[in-house]
């Protein structure tokens, strides 16, 4: 591999999927589409809204930083379209306050639609009250400085889950998770037909009928050797 490619660089210009499908994938949600697509993509759960109704869906836009240091967001701001979310990580772990209000009001005059970071923040209330949707792992008032490269629109790993530019996040009060970008339209049909199964399953449990039943679990407690005894009154 050419030495280059391990240099800190900002990447312009990137593949994104299509924006109907992006919005079908929010309005599914992070169970159905993390169901959807095989039960792989979701991040790790201590990654949690600042708010309980925060709930978004855009493209990555994918942010390497050194650890106490959001150079590289700033950086990221001039890569951004309407629509994306910024999917920030340290190369090494990290709980400082990286992100506030400020960089929040500016993401909103850009069109960012939601932030995603594997590290702290700061400055909830106002982010709250700016209705900006942000999931991070620590909040800490604990601030940082601007002084390390790193890079914007490569690959990374956040919370545990593998993230590429142009890939969908979807994030809702039950998590993050990531769609690739070639599978997004794939998955959303897959969202479709799940929500589509559930409605049949939630009108026959409100009827009464019991999921042993209609998810045919007798025969696997019988395989498992579950006995049923009736005690004497």
């Amino acid at each position: 591999m050419s030495q280059g490619l391990w240099k800190p660089r900002v990447v312009r210009n990137i593949r994104r999927p299509d924006v109907a499908v992006v919005q079908a994938l929010g309005e599914q949600g992070v169970a159905t589409v993390h169901e959807a697509q095989g039960r792989t993509g979701l991040m790790l759960p201590y990654m949690r809204p600042i708010y309980p109704a925060a709930r978004t869906a855009g493209v990555a836009i994918t942010v390497s930083c050194q650890p106490g240091d959001n150079l590289m967001i700033h950086a990221a701001m001039e890569t951004v379209s309407k629509g994306d979310i910024l999917v920030v990580t340290t190369t090494s772990e990290s709980t400082d306050g990286m992100f506030g209000d400020l960089l929040g009001a500016s993401c909103q005059a850009h069109g960012v639609v939601g932030l995603v970071i594997d590290a702290g923040i700061r400055d909830t209330a106002d982010l709250t009250a700016m209705n900006f949707p942000v999931w991070a792992k620590a909040i800490s008032a604990q601030g940082t400085v601007k002084a390390t490269a790193g890079s914007v629109n490569v690959p990374v790993v956040c919370a545990g889950a593998i993230v590429n530019p142009g890939d969908v996040i979807v994030a809702d009060h039950d998590g993050v998770v990531v769609v690739p970008r070639d599978r997004a339209a794939d998955v959303a049909k897959l969202g479709e037909k799940r929500i589509a199964k559930e409605e049949q399953s939630r009108a026959r449990l409100k009827a009464g009928e019991l999921g042993l039943d209609f998810y045919g679990l007798r025969a696997k407690l019988k395989e498992l050797g579950v006995e049923y005894i009736d005690e004497e009154a």
